[in-house]
């Protein structure tokens, strides 16, 4: 099992959040979104030593060789001041950002990751995911994700004008549940949650103190055995929920644009 590990200097934290879906569900309601998420940013420079972006940072995103998604400015130019300020920014592709290339690497020094990494920070032991396609069921989703993920079909969709590329796949992103891989966010049960039976069934094999995801929209700290814990990040679209570790891991929410614990 391969991981990172990143020694936490004295005061830093390490902050998590996913799941902002920029661009829905129109680029008006979305900017709101966008400067929330920017003054969230401005609140956690001071002392944060990683980001952990998780997952479905845009509700569509593809890269063309000499194009990228029009908007978004604002955002990636904050992305871009704290990794300048020294701050190590890990993004995960999500489901809606899964054709993201080398665009944050080469222009603004994140570090990309396409499948469930392993990282020791702090003196525990982490796994983290976007989490869709993990651990059983969902079946319609994941032959569509194959589909997406096909060099063939990249190379076709790439051939579209980037006006008409958008409008479909932003049209499709925003209406079909099987392409998003959002279902109902009320909880189903331990028993039912795809994300906590992989976890669980992880554990069987392996130490870990933290499983961290987004995907689920569902903010959520829930204990497993052996003192592990499942964490779904949540959102910034209904709950503004974000993760931070320093001793321990904790929930937090910027819903009315201050810090504070979830719920």
């Amino acid at each position: 099992m391969l991981k990172t590990i990143i020694n936490l200097e004295p005061g830093k934290k390490v902050y998590f959040a996913s799941d902002q879906h920029f661009g829905a569900p129109n680029p008006k309601e979305s900017k709101m979104r966008e400067e929330k998420f920017i003054r969230w940013m401005d609140e956690i420079k001071e002392d944060a030593q990683v980001l952990f972006l998780m997952g479905d940072l845009f509700d569509f995103w593809h890269e063309w060789k000499h194009v990228i998604p029009k908007g978004y400015v604002r955002v990636l130019g904050k992305i871009a001041e704290l990794k300048d300020r020294g701050i190590h920014i890990y993004f995960f592709v999500g489901n809606h950002d899964l054709w993201m290339k080398d665009y944050l690497e080469e222009e603004i020094g994140c570090t990309v990751f396409y499948k469930k990494q392993y990282f020791e920070m702090g003196g525990k032991q982490f796994l983290l995911a976007h989490g869709d396609g993990l651990g059983p069921g969902d079946k319609g989703y994941k032959r569509m994700k194959k589909l997406f993920t096909n060099p063939v079909a990249q190379w076709f969709f790439k051939w579209l004008h980037p006006d008409i590329a958008m409008k479909v796949a932003l049209y499709l992103s925003q209406k079909n549940k099987m392409i998003s891989g959002e279902e109902d966010k009320a909880f189903l049960g331990e028993d039912k949650e795809f994300l906590i039976i992989y976890s669980k069934e992880k554990l069987k094999s392996e130490k870990l103190d933290y499983f961290i995801y987004g995907h689920r929209h569902l903010p959520m700290v829930l204990d497993l055995e052996q003192k592990a814990k499942y964490i779904n990040l949540g959102d910034w679209i209904s709950y503004f929920t974000y993760g931070v570790f320093e001793k321990d891991f904790e929930l937090k929410t910027f819903a009315d644009g201050t810090k504070k614990n979830y719920p």
